[in-house]
């Protein structure tokens, strides 16, 4: 990429979730309210605004147990930052739970045995703070930057159909 190409002018537009599924069943994607986004979706929101887009206010109960939830419990408190031209997610962040009882809850609705998370929900038990946190895709950037034509491409050593170890 030229690296005027990788100007980017902020702040980036913001879509809810519900603005989102909206504007997807507009333009004709077979999507319903509470399903995740794939490939598809992804490009067509970024086609739709024409650049970067944060997806907020997803539905929670697709959203990782340790995501704050709004009042009502029905949406988490994160964002995902969805790239241009079809390489999709870039970021996924979120404020993070610091209620034990929420969480359990969330682990047990996901059939998750609740010992094995005993490690995290100490965490929350003895000293938990109000925090957010983020992860950026490192493959998925690398393949935006360098206008890759698969991620896979960016990955050092990709798992595919003959290898599934390093």
């Amino acid at each position: 990429r030229d690296p005027d190409e990788l100007r980017v002018e902020t702040p980036f537009e913001r879509l809810t979730y519900d603005e989102a599924i909206e504007i997807l069943q507009k333009e004709g994607h077979d999507i319903s309210w509470g399903d995740d986004f794939g490939a598809p979706h992804e490009r067509a929101l970024s086609e739709h605004v024409g650049d970067f887009v944060f997806v907020t206010h997803w539905p929670a109960k697709i959203k990782a147990f340790y995501m704050a939830a709004t009042d009502d419990g029905m949406y988490a408190k994160c964002g995902d930052l969805i790239a241009p031209e079809g390489y999709g997610e870039l970021i996924g962040g979120s404020e993070r739970s610091t209620d034990l009882d929420l969480i359990t809850k969330r682990l047990e609705a996901e059939g998750a045995d609740v010992d094995e998370y005993g490690w995290y929900l100490d965490l929350r038990r003895y000293g938990s703070v109000p925090h957010s946190g983020f992860g950026l895709g490192m493959e998925r950037f690398i393949s935006y930057i360098c206008k890759l034509d698969h991620v896979r491409d960016a990955v050092p050593f990709p798992r595919l159909p003959n290898r599934v170890r390093p």
